[in-house]
């Protein structure tokens, strides 16, 4: 199996990354949490791997952090979730937010990631609640921590009420505040804006 692959970026989509180990390109799907952390074309990558083998196929997936890969093999062990809603989950919802979602059992959170049902939700609730990767609490706050979360939840919900998709403003809007820590709605939801147009 494996387990970890280092090499180069071939070539990324926002599902998948191609990745360049001595000449031979692996295809790996990756969650959104993933692919923005990923350099640009050539770049160094290192993943961890689930490798996923089926009837007719063998099928890569990758992840930046051990969160990340330890949530997908818990979730594709909950009866009725496949890889590719697991990658799903863990593209609309940060590994963080998702473990905090299911300690809490916040049932309405993981609604709102798309394709996630509220059978679903309550089924990773259920299987998850004792099951879950421990968050390493040692780690510095982001400099967004800072940032009151209800200005952040204002300039999400404008951009997706545009028609962004939730993981892609969240993104924006967390590299935005970063920019601009002190800044108000206006100049943060500009900022997010000229973030998600690069």
């Amino acid at each position: 199996m494996i387990a970890l692959l280092r090499g180069r970026i071939a070539d990324k989509l926002p599902n998948r990354v191609v990745i360049d180990v001595g000449g031979v390109g692996y295809d790996v799907a990756v969650p959104l949490s993933t692919f923005y952390g990923l350099g640009e074309v050539a770049s160094e990558i290192v993943l961890r791997i689930h490798t996923h083998v089926r009837e007719e196929a063998l099928a890569l997936y990758g992840f930046a952090t051990a969160l990340e890969l330890g949530l997908f093999e818990r979730l594709i062990g909950i009866s009725g979730i496949g890889p590719k809603l697991a990658l799903a989950v863990l593209s609309g919802i940060e590994p963080a937010d998702l473990v905090r979602a299911i300690e809490q059992a916040d049932v309405a959170r993981l609604t709102a990631i798309p394709g996630v049902g509220k059978k679903t939700s309550e089924r990773i609730v259920i299987e998850l609640k004792d099951r879950l990767p421990r968050l390493d609490t040692t780690t510095p706050a982001t400099p967004g921590a800072v940032v009151p979360s209800a200005l952040r939840d204002d300039v999400i919900s404008a951009l997706v009420n545009l028609g962004y998709h939730r993981p892609l403003a969240e993104h924006g809007v967390d590299a935005a505040i970063k920019a601009v820590p002190d800044a108000g709605f206006e100049l943060t939801l500009k900022h997010a804006l000229r973030e998600l147009a690069r």
